[in-house]
């Protein structure tokens, strides 16, 4: 059957079922008198394949054999399939044109730092595929990134950290709040914690953070004074896992499960603010320079890579520039 007939048929299906009455082979005659001076063809409906799933299958592996954390694979599997669902194009022919689309696109609805975050990940990831010669060009590189918002860290004061620990109803809680503080960990590497990994005598253990790189952190007294007596309350449970659930089957706490306890400090505290992991440990490195502690000493103890990431806490302690100028200044 050619296009014409198949046409045909179709039409007089369609026709009769809507009008029983009509006459079917008066119909048919009708529509091949029309049809006689054209020649019908099928509209080329053939989907055109995305590759950009199995490249970044690739990507991942690549980036895990290099070290990158199970939280960056994560992210990178998150926007990279966001942007994947929304161009449907093989790898090699996504042009500036399709990724400024999608950017503009994805901007209405961002903040700039997310936004950012974007753009840096497709920036590894077309770099990944040029190195590895799956792609001739590299749209990417046209694409400039844009400034982040710079806003000013904030922590905690000693009075509102002070008040979380008056706060806590169970001896995990205290636990958890004093690990977070002493330690400066971010929550990732506080999930990962076993209690093998702890030396009491040094008060002091080593975790795995960003890039897989593995630094010392250290357990102020009060932190060891309420892990052992969590530890205590938990002897029977046997988890290697520092911090577990508090009914059975008594799993590892995860990063949601030690969020959700903090949230529970804080609302029993009755802060007007938001407190959560994080904070902790931005109270942790601001109070620290509040002390005297040198930057150098606090960007290794927050496993930070770069100076300039640590020295955004020297800008978040006004108080100190105000007393500095009151000492200096008004005289």
């Amino acid at each position: 059957m050619n296009c014409n007939e198949e046409v045909t048929v179709k039409l007089v299906g369609k026709l009769t079922l809507e009008i029983p009455q009509l006459d079917q082979l008066k119909i048919r005659d009708f529509i091949d008198e029309v049809l006689v001076e054209y020649e019908i063809y099928p509209i080329e409906r053939s989907l055109v394949v995305s590759d950009i799933e199995e490249k970044v299958r690739y990507f991942l592996q690549s980036k895990k054999i290099d070290g990158a954390s199970p939280l960056t694979l994560y992210n990178y599997n998150l926007q990279l399939m966001k942007f994947g669902g929304y161009i449907h194009k093989p790898v090699n022919s996504i042009t500036v044109v399709d990724i400024r689309i999608y950017l503009a696109m994805v901007s209405k609805e961002s903040k700039n730092t997310t936004v950012a975050n974007k753009i840096s990940i497709l920036k590894s990831f077309f770099s990944w595929l040029e190195n590895e010669e799956m792609i001739l060009k590299n749209p990417m590189r046209k694409i400039k990134n844009i400034k982040r918002n710079k806003r000013l860290r904030k922590s905690l004061t000693q009075d509102e950290l002070e008040l979380l620990r008056d706060s806590c109803k169970t001896t995990r809680q205290r636990a958890i709040l004093e690990f977070l503080f002493s330690t400066g960990c971010r929550l990732a590497e506080m999930v990962n914690v076993n209690i093998d990994d702890i030396k009491w005598d040094r008060g002091e253990l080593n975790v795995i953070g960003k890039g897989s790189k593995e630094r010392v952190v250290y357990l102020g007294p009060k932190a060891k004074l309420y892990l052992k007596k969590y530890l205590k309350e938990r002897e029977h449970i046997k988890n290697p896992a520092l911090f577990v659930a508090s009914k059975y089957p008594y799993a590892r706490l995860g990063n949601r499960s030690i969020e959700k306890e903090v949230n529970k400090i804080a609302d029993m505290a009755g802060l007007d603010k938001a407190v959560y992991p994080h904070l902790l440990r931005h109270t942790t490195a601001t109070l620290a320079l509040k002390s005297g502690m040198s930057l150098t000493s606090i960007q290794h103890l927050l496993g930070h890579e770069s100076p300039a990431t640590t020295q955004i806490y020297a800008q978040t302690d006004n108080e100190s520039v105000k007393q500095e100028y009151k000492k200096y200044l008004t005289q």
